[in-house]
C-alpha cells in the first residue's frame, strides 16, 4: 500500500507534496509501517506529528513516505529495496523488519520503533553504543514478561493451562515465548505453545487450541497486531482471556496488557530529528523504558465472566468500560 492510500488514515499528516522535492531536495524519511493504516496508523499519525513539532515543515524542509507491510514479513525487502531507489535518508521500522532492511542498505540510517530484545536479536552491539546504522527503542519484553504473566494471573485465578501464542517469524516473541513457558511450568501449568507464520494459520491455531486452555498469553509482533481484533473474535468465542503488551489490542477486544507507556513513534521521530541534524546511529543509546502501564477492559472481563479484582483495578492506569 502506498503512501497516496493511507492520507485519509493519517488526516493529511503524511501528505507532503512531492512536488517540492523537484525544487529542492529535502531529507527524504522512509516509514516501514509492519500492519495496515487500521492497525498501525494512529502510529504513524504520532510519528508525523512529532516531526512537525521538531521544525520539519511538509513538503518545505522535509518529506515522508509511508508503506505499509500488512502483516507480512516478506514485504520488508521490497519496501526497503523501493526506499533506497527513492534515495531516502533514514528509514523509521520496526525492531522485526531490521535484518531484512539492512540486507538491503547497511549506509541508510535505520531507527526502529519497538524491538522486543534488540540486543539478544542481534540488531545492536549494546543499548549504550549500537553501531552500525541501527538504533532506536527497546521494548525490553522478556524483563517484564514475568510481571504481566503474574498480573494475568491475578485476573485469571483458576488458570491451570495456558495457551502462549506468537509469529514464529518473530525472534522477540519466541524469546518471550519461552520465558513465559518456563515461568508457567515452573507453578505446575499446562503449556501449550501457538505458533504462527501467516494471517491464515490463526483460525486453524484456535480450532487446535479447543478445550485445551484456559487463558491466552499473546507475544507481539507486527503479524499479532494487524490481526489483533481477528485473534480477539476467536478468543472471545473460545471463552479465553487473553493479555497483551499494547493497550491498543486490549481496546480491540483484549483483556488486559501491561506493556511501556512510553510512546514509542514519537520517541522514534526525535531519534531521527538527531539523525537528520547529523548524529550517526551507531553514536545514538537505544532508549529504554522506564515506565509501564496497565490495562484492563471490563466490558470484555465481563462479557467472560470474570470478576476482576479490586486489588488489580486499584492499580490499573487505565479501565476501558
Amino acid at each position: 500500500m502506498r503512501r497516496r492510500d493511507v492520507l485519509g488514515v493519517l488526516g493529511g499528516a503524511a501528505a507532503w507534496p512531492l512536488t517540492a522535492r523537484a525544487q529542492a531536495r529535502v531529507p527524504i524519511i522512509g516509514v516501514l509501517a509492519g500492519g495496515t493504516p487500521s492497525s498501525h496508523g494512529q502510529l504513524v499519525a504520532a510519528l508525523v506529528q512529532r516531526f512537525r513539532e521538531l521544525g520539519w515543515t511538509e513538503g518545505r524542509t522535509a518529506a515522508v513516505e509511508v508503506r505499509w507491510a500488512e502483516g507480512r514479513s516478506e514485504r520488508f525487502a521490497e519496501i526497503a529495496a523501493e526506499f533506497v531507489r527513492l534515495k531516502v535518508d533514514v528509514i523509521v521500522t520496526s525492531g522485526l523488519a531490521v535484518p531484512a532492511v539492512r540486507q538491503v542498505t547497511s549506509v541508510i540510517p535505520i531507527v526502529f520503533a519497538g524491538a522486543a530484545e534488540p540486543v539478544a536479536t542481534g540488531l545492536v552491539a549494546s543499548l549504550a553504543r549500537p553501531g552500525g546504522n541501527v538504533t532506536g527503542l527497546s521494548l525490553q519484553q522478556t524483563d517484564y514478561a514475568g510481571k504481566r504473566f503474574e498480573l494475568f494471573r491475578e485476573v485469571v485465578p483458576q488458570l491451570r493451562r495456558l495457551a502462549i501464542l506468537g509469529s514464529a517469524g518473530a525472534p522477540g516473541a519466541m524469546l518471550e515465548m519461552s520465558e513465559v513457558q518456563a515461568a508457567a511450568r515452573a507453578l505446575g501449568l499446562e503449556v501449550v505453545t501457538a505458533e504462527i507464520r501467516r494471517a491464515e494459520d490463526i483460525a486453524s491455531t484456535f480450532r487446535t487450541l479447543s478445550g485445551r486452555a484456559d487463558a491466552l498469553y499473546v507475544c507481539p509482533d507486527a503479524l499479532v497486531t494487524t490481526n489483533s481484533i481477528r485473534i480477539n473474535i476467536l478468543a472471545a468465542g473460545a471463552r479465553l482471556p487473553t493479555t497483551y503488551i499494547f493497550r491498543e489490542d486490549v481496546a480491540a477486544g483484549g483483556l488486559m496488557s501491561y506493556g511501556p507507556s512510553f510512546p514509542h513513534y514519537r520517541r522514534a521521530a526525535d531519534l531521527v530529528d538527531k539523525v537528520l541534524r547529523g548524529a550517526k546511529p551507531a553514536d545514538l543509546p537505544v532508549e529504554q523504558p522506564t515506565k509501564f502501564d496497565l490495562v484492563v477492559n471490563l466490558i470484555t472481563a465481563q462479557a467472560l465472566g470474570l470478576d476482576v479484582p479490586a486489588t488489580v483495578l486499584a492499580r490499573a492506569d487505565e479501565v476501558i468500560e
